[in-house]
């Protein structure tokens, strides 16, 4: 490392990637500074105190496939608190809950057609086999899957999912963003018929405190509700940032906000630079998390087409991870400029109660012990086909700045593996002048 030891950079953001570039800049010799405008480190990935239990304000669990989540965690030792689990899928449709997931499942489930179910199956298990996405980045997802599975199996199985996750953006995604998905869930498979996710002791606030403690060990800095006024730039070269204290100088900055932050704290970029980050659309979530005395089904994702449901799907986290009462997490996705994303959280509680009720007949009023909303305006990048092309690259024009989020790992979905794989190459990069692959 010689003469690139011990300079003075800054990072913004305590998510995932934020804490992974930390991290590795630490391991590299370096004392980063954090800056992050939230009370706790996490991001999408913090956790709050849930009436008693501490847990995510967002879902989130493991596939096998989580490789630089599993290699952190090797190195933090935390190995053993990793624990593999058989989980199951079902599918509410035709007011049915139908078990989902699996060859069996598929041939037996009501409401589809056996030609439908087939072609399902069939692209199903290409996707999981494909490993080349290039030739999907420009087609659009939608029509790529219809040509697939056809119109019966789309309406039955694809369109509520695309409809209540993107509304206006449904038909102007990218394919390959779409296969990654299916991709990853079919790789949790150990077999035809199970499937095998994992989940941490204590949730994710156990790597999260695990990464805060490792960079702090070393020397870095991790500063809470200090969020930054602007990213100084003089003659194309990083100065700084402006912070809560004041300015401060910098040799480099590490940004990993959400893109549509960038052009207000760096207004000196390049026009055609604010231009293309100010392009890139969002969809924002409320995610309503329950707390229950009995569980709803035995699913740990339960998929919903139902026309009294304004919802793809609902995830019943205690069937994955063991806790002493039973915990669903029902998002609802939209653009945030949607009027809905405006409604009071009551709304989305009410909503809640009147779906799991209706889900399952035996609960009752007094089984909910607790309800809670979280919003995030800017919750997923909606990647349209050839999205990385529309994105500057991560080292912009600027001598000493370095800028993504979850938009720049595209075709993957946004996953905390996936942000900390992405968040250790960008401080490689930053420091050695490693290249990120497009």
């Amino acid at each position: 490392m010689g003469e690139q030891t011990g300079q003075r950079i800054a990072v913004l953001g305590a998510g995932p990637m934020g804490l992974a570039v930390a991290y590795q800049l630490t391991l590299d010799g370096h004392q980063p500074v954090i800056f992050e405008a939230d009370d706790r480190v996490g991001g999408m990935t913090a956790a709050f105190d849930f009436n008693g239990l501490t847990i995510e304000r967002y879902y989130h669990f493991h596939c096998i496939s989580d490789t630089a989540f599993l290699q952190t965690l090797d190195e933090l030792g935390l190995t053993e608190k990793m624990h593999w689990v058989e989980t199951k899928m079902g599918y509410w449709y035709q007011n049915r809950l139908q078990p989902w997931g699996n060859p069996f499942a598929l041939l037996k489930f009501r409401g589809l057609g056996l030609m439908a179910k087939l072609r399902y199956g069939l692209h199903a298990f290409l996707s999981t086999k494909r490993t080349d996405w290039r030739s999907l980045d420009k087609v659009e997802a939608t029509g790529w899957i219809k040509r697939w599975v056809g119109a019966e199996a789309y309406e039955v199985l694809w369109r509520r999912l695309f409809d209540y996750k993107f509304y206006d953006y449904a038909e102007g995604l990218s394919a390959a963003w779409i296969w990654s998905r299916i991709r990853r869930i079919g790789r949790s498979r150990y077999s035809l018929f199970r499937e095998k996710l994992g989940y941490l002791e204590g949730g994710s606030e156990t790597l999260l405190q695990a990464m805060k403690a490792a960079i702090e060990a070393r020397g870095g800095e991790v500063r809470l509700k200090s969020p930054i006024s602007k990213v100084v730039i003089e003659a194309g070269t990083v100065k700084g940032v402006e912070a809560p204290s004041g300015f401060e100088a910098f040799d480099k900055v590490v940004s990993t906000v959400p893109l549509p932050y960038v052009p207000s704290l760096f207004p000196d970029l390049p026009p055609d630079v604010l231009t293309a980050f100010r392009s890139v659309k969002n969809i924002a979530v409320v995610c309503v998390i329950a707390k229950l005395r009995k569980p709803v089904t035995e699913n740990f994702w339960l998929n919903t087409n139902d026309p009294g449901m304004d919802i793809p799907g609902l995830v019943e986290y205690s069937n994955l991870r063991p806790l002493d009462q039973h915990v669903v997490y029902v998002p609802f996705y939209m653009p945030g400029e949607h009027p809905k994303f405006m409604e009071p959280d009551q709304a989305f509680l009410d909503k809640v109660q009147h779906y799991l009720k209706k889900i399952n007949p035996a609960l009752r009023d007094e089984d909910f012990l607790d309800l809670r909303a979280s919003r995030y305006r800017y919750a997923q990048p909606i990647c349209e086909p050839g999205h990385l092309d529309r994105l500057p690259p991560v080292a912009l024009p600027v001598t000493g700045l370095w800028v993504a989020d979850t938009s720049y790992y595209y075709p993957e979905d946004r996953g905390i593996s996936e942000s900390i794989g992405f968040g250790r190459n960008m401080a490689k990069m930053a420091t050695r002048q490693a290249e990120i692959p497009r």
